[in-house]
């Protein structure tokens, strides 16, 4: 199938040429299954090196049995690490609560903190583009950090912080239950995948995250992308394969 003309547009406006996107996207229909065998089990493919947990960080919560109320009010009011101190509110996640599709960044920046909401900035404008290319709108996704809380100067998080917040995360994976999920970065694939492997080499392959069997695709952080421009068609590539394995085509 040819994308569309709102797809192509969406593809030019970030910055990848035309006759490009002209590469045959023909993707398997939802019935169609990916053989077990292409997916890299978390930990196996990648390096065992675990991301430490800090040795004055909080005991983790128990959130198994959370709503999405309790959950977001125990973000709000979270003093789990001192990013707590500078911030000027949590940033929850945004989205639909149902959503077929999860996107996993970092942490907030200067105007998430401002905003209280994930991806704002103009790394989140042209993640905007990158869903309009494949046929999403921000409302169709869920989108949520490693961490809540911006860190100072919007530094990259410490493993301890991120250890102070994966009860969280975990249990917004866990009430979204995606068909897949997008992993934005080289410090939330880290983190997820508990590896100090080059981002390079963590694209290109499936991985199930934890024991849910959900794929999880790691690509380019947005920002990174603003940077490096010439990525985009490497990112391009990781949306049509997360596409292909959450049951959809192009």
């Amino acid at each position: 199938m040819r994308l569309s003309k709102r797809q192509l547009s969406a593809l030019e406006t970030m910055g990848i040429p035309a006759w490009q996107e002209r590469v045959p996207t023909d993707f398997p229909k939802a019935q169609d299954q990916v053989p077990t065998e292409q997916f890299v089990p978390v930990n196996e493919g990648v390096s065992e090196t675990s991301v430490p947990e800090a040795e004055t960080a909080l005991p983790i919560q128990d959130t198994s049995t959370w709503d999405w109320s309790t959950l977001e009010a125990a973000v709000r009011d979270c003093q789990q690490c001192s990013l707590h101190v500078g911030r000027s509110q949590a940033v929850f996640g945004a989205g639909s609560q149902q959503a077929d599709w999860m996107l996993i960044g970092e942490a907030p920046g200067e105007e998430e903190d401002k905003q209280g909401l994930p991806f704002v900035g103009r790394a989140g404008q042209l993640l905007d583009r990158m869903l309009a290319a494949i046929g999403l709108k921000r409302e169709q996704v869920y989108i949520a950090n490693i961490v809540k809380c911006r860190p100072p100067g919007n530094r990259d998080p410490k493993p301890e912080e991120a250890a102070a917040c994966s009860a969280y995360l975990k249990r917004q994976i866990e009430l979204v239950n995606p068909r897949v999920i997008l992993v934005l970065g080289k410090v939330a694939a880290h983190h997820l995948l508990d590896t100090e492997e080059a981002l390079g080499k963590l694209r290109g392959a499936p991985y199930l995250y934890a024991d849910t069997g959900i794929p999880v695709i790691v690509t380019y952080h947005p920002a990174y992308l603003l940077r490096k421009p010439s990525e985009k068609r490497k990112s391009w590539e990781d949306l049509k394969l997360a596409v292909k394995l959450a049951g959809g085509n192009l």
